[in-house]
C-alpha cells in the first residue's frame, strides 16, 4: 500500500510543479512602474531574446501610460524596426543609468523594414505610444526613473 501513496503523492507533485511552471509569468508579463518626464508609466518588460523580438509587434494599441522597457546585457548599438507593429511608437535608447540617450520619435509602421539605431550606446530601449516625446518634452540627458532597473545575461 505504501508503493501506491509514494507513487501517487510524485504525480500530485509533479502535476503542481507544472502547472505552477505554466502559470508563471514570463518576462514580458513582469509590469513595474517608473516615472518619465513627470508622467507614471507602467512598464512591462522584454528581457529574453524571444520577448525583446516580439516586442509591442501585433498589438493593435498601445494605451496612455504604459510602455515596454527591452533590457540588453551590455551597452550596445541596439538596432529596432517596426516589423509587425500595427501603431506608431516612440523609442528611447536609454543609457545603463536610465539616462536617454537617443530618440526616435513618432517612427510609423510603414518604415519596415528600416532599423533605427542611436548615436550612442545603450543598454535599454523604451517603447511608448507614438507622440509621448512630444507631449512630455523628453530630451535626451532625460532619466527613466525605475526603483530597480532589470539584469539580463542572455
Amino acid at each position: 500500500m505504501r508503493p501506491l501513496h509514494m507513487t501517487l503523492l510524485a504525480l500530485a507533485l509533479i502535476g503542481i510543479g507544472i502547472l505552477l511552471y505554466k502559470t508563471a509569468p514570463t518576462s514580458r508579463e513582469l509590469s513595474q512602474t517608473a516615472t518619465f518626464g513627470g508622467v507614471v508609466l507602467r512598464l512591462d518588460y522584454a528581457t529574453t531574446k524571444v520577448a525583446r523580438e516580439l516586442g509591442l509587434g501585433g498589438r493593435d494599441s498601445v494605451p496612455d501610460g504604459y510602455g515596454m522597457l527591452f533590457a540588453f546585457p551590455k551597452d550596445a548599438f541596439y538596432g529596432f524596426w517596426m516589423k509587425d507593429t500595427l501603431v506608431p511608437l516612440d523609442m528611447f535608447w536609454l543609457d545603463s543609468q536610465g539616462q536617454v540617450v537617443w530618440i526616435a520619435a513618432d517612427v510609423a509602421t510603414s518604415t519596415y523594414p528600416h532599423v533605427f539605431y542611436p548615436s550612442h550606446p545603450a543598454r535599454y530601449v523604451l517603447e511608448t505610444a507614438a507622440g509621448f516625446a512630444r507631449m512630455h518634452h523628453i530630451v535626451p540627458g532625460m532619466p527613466l526613473l525605475l526603483k530597480n532597473f532589470p539584469i539580463v545575461s542572455e
